[in-house]
């Protein structure tokens, strides 16, 4: 069913702003870790956050350290501490939940005054620790180990970890991360407003990856496509990928100088928070000038895969085992043969990957309100990778209703996008799936085509 064949491309996105959280947003975010501490029974949590580990401390108080670490203390009263090092000290005025500030001057950069008679341990008793009995650590990543007890794995760096505990030597402590990303975590589902944040860098990706791929030509360089894939400032969520014939040579992750050559393989990819777009292919017009022993890849490899996004993204629902799923993308584009390795989907949010509910024997429910990323990754010998990761949200009648009715240019931008997936490129999609950017499961293997896509019509 799947044909490379001259299709329509979508068109760029079109007067794109950033949609702020609301204050009702941000309270309810709050309102929901109470409760779940209380069911949980932690007295206290304690958030930690670094640059690349930001996303659960952002998700309260509405930015990252940046260059420092940070923590957020949040006790079962509702009583909130942020623990913040020089350069950050001044973000608390603005932050978007109402803390008190405690300066730790160890959380700042290398030799910067360290203005303070106080030990760690003595710095984090300000917040108050000592009263809890049960506290949670938050890193960012939520264990799932079949080998250990993830409940005593700590993401956070050892002299805080330390800290904590000769703060609060009484306290029963815990690897709390499943509070946030793991089945039924807070930010693994999405409200329309958060929809609408989010949809701001799925559009940014989703420009970036239609504009750099119009631009791939011969005799350019890594570096002069690169410049397509950031755009208006934004900080990506991932290392920003223009690389042509061979990668990682001398370990190196970023575009360089090196000259795009007929045959190449390419690779790119620009993210943002709230979504990801992803190309693999070559630098080609037709199999005739593919290296002779891979003129078969389209029947090899890239019209497998693209026939694995078409089911992924039909099959896809709410309610449904994330094991079901997984099966599913295994039956069409068996492991063993396309050597894909990793979770075929996962959640995103201010990161490019949250957390997944897609593994086997998956029990989680895909719910309304998840923002995925298809994401099958197939590795074949002797032939370039096929890529073409996007993003989706799910969304019920009630969720819907919302989109539509708080966010109507969002509504109409995404129905826009599900037409052209159903019309021009033949992807069934229930009304439950409302693709992130016009840039969704648009698929040209060879960039040097610029009017062939593969499509299922």
């Amino acid at each position: 069913m799947i044909k490379l064949q001259k299709t329509a491309a979508p068109q760029l996105d079109e007067t794109i702003l950033p949609v702020q959280l609301t204050d009702e947003t941000m309270t309810v975010r709050k309102s929901n870790l109470l409760k779940k501490m209380q069911a949980e029974n932690f007295d206290a949590v304690v958030i930690y956050a670094d640059l690349e580990h930001g996303g659960n401390f952002e998700y309260f108080t509405g930015f990252v350290p940046r260059f420092e670490e940070a923590l957020l203390v949040l006790h079962q009263t509702g009583e909130a501490y942020m623990v913040l090092g020089n350069e950050n000290l001044n973000k608390v005025p603005f932050a978007r939940m109402e803390a008190k500030a405690v300066h730790m001057p160890h959380l700042s950069l290398p030799n910067q005054p360290m203005e303070t008679t106080l030990s760690v341990p003595e710095i984090l008793k300000q917040t108050g620790l000592d009263r809890a009995a049960s506290i949670g650590l938050i890193g960012w990543k939520n264990f799932t180990s079949q080998q250990e007890e993830n409940a005593v794995l700590y993401d956070l760096p050892y002299f805080l970890v330390d800290g904590l505990k000769q703060a609060a030597p009484q306290a029963n402590y815990k690897n709390a991360a499943y509070l946030m990303i793991g089945e039924n975590g807070l930010r693994t589902t999405n409200t329309a407003n958060e929809i609408a944040h989010y949809e701001f860098g799925a559009m940014v990706a989703g420009n970036c990856i239609l504009k750099a791929m119009d631009q791939l030509e011969i005799g350019k360089s890594e570096m002069e496509i690169g410049a397509y894939l950031n755009d208006f400032g934004q900080t990506t969520s991932v290392v920003t990928i223009m690389a042509t014939g061979a990668r990682f040579e001398k370990a190196n992750l970023y575009p360089t100088g090196k000259k795009i050559q007929l045959g190449d393989r390419i690779s790119m990819t620009s993210g943002y928070k709230g979504g990801l777009q992803s190309r693999g292919g070559y630098a080609v017009t037709a199999s005739e000038e593919l290296p002779e022993a891979e003129r078969d890849y389209l029947d090899r490899v890239a019209k497998p895969y693209f026939n694995a996004v078409k089911t992924w993204l039909e099959t896809i629902t709410t309610n449904m085992a994330g094991a079901t799923l997984y099966d599913k993308i295994e039956e069409v584009l068996p492991k063993a043969h396309y050597g894909w390795h990793l979770n075929p989907g996962h959640l995103c949010a201010d990161e490019e990957w949250l957390a997944s509910p897609i593994y086997p024997d998956s029990k989680e429910k895909i719910t309304s309100g998840m923002i995925f990323q298809f994401d099958i990754i197939p590795s074949v010998p002797g032939y370039s990778g096929a890529s073409c990761e996007g993003g989706v949200v799910l969304a019920d009648e009630d969720l819907r209703a919302s989109i539509q009715t708080e966010y109507p240019e969002m509504w109409a931008r995404m129905q826009a996008r599900r037409s052209y997936l159903i019309e021009e490129i033949g992807i069934e999609l229930s009304e439950e799936v409302l693709p992130m950017s016009n840039a969704t499961a648009y698929y040209r293997p060879f960039f040097l085509n610029k009017e062939a896509a593969l499509t299922a019509k």
